[in-house]
């Protein structure tokens, strides 16, 4: 299926409530995408391999479908809200350090998805420039979500 015929099945799912399906034509679509990052990791050990993979399935088939229902062509647009309240509040394990290994583990999907032509090189410079320039925000978010004080506003979050 492509991706425009994809957009449309999602938006019929979602105008007739149907999330779950919603969700499971997005990750089904995802499938070759993330099979073809997969690949291009086989320079790296197994544990690295393991740790690129899981960190883009959750945020493409994990979060993106069921917060977004978006395939990974427009999942990027969602990563303030993934990285400065999702993945702060919602994991466990989030951290400084798993904010920007998680965001190094989507840059590398992205530019996966560059170099075999399934997503536009613009946009991923944009996307590049976007982790960048807020990786420190979600990372002092999430310090001082970590570190809970008393007298810290927590009104953005």
């Amino acid at each position: 299926m492509t991706y425009e015929e994809t957009k449309q099945k999602l938006a019929e799912f979602m105008e007739y409530g149907d999330p779950d399906a919603a969700s499971k034509l997005v990750a089904e679509y995802n499938l070759p995408a993330i099979a073809l990052f997969e690949e291009s990791l086989q320079i790296f050990t197994e544990k690295t391999i393991q740790k690129h993979l899981s960190n883009v399935i959750f945020f493409l088939n994990d979060y993106s479908t069921y917060y977004d229902a978006c395939t990974f062509e427009d999942a990027w647009k969602g990563l303030d809200d993934f990285f400065g309240y999702f993945f702060i509040r919602k994991c466990m394990w989030s951290t400084p350090a798993t904010i920007k290994s998680t965001a190094a583990s989507i840059k590398k999907f992205y530019k996966c998805m560059v170099d075999n032509q399934l997503f536009d090189a613009r946009a991923y410079d944009m996307l590049t420039t976007h982790i960048k320039e807020n990786m420190p925000i979600w990372q002092d978010e999430c310090e001082a979500y970590n570190n809970f004080d008393e007298d810290y506003d927590f009104g953005d979050f």
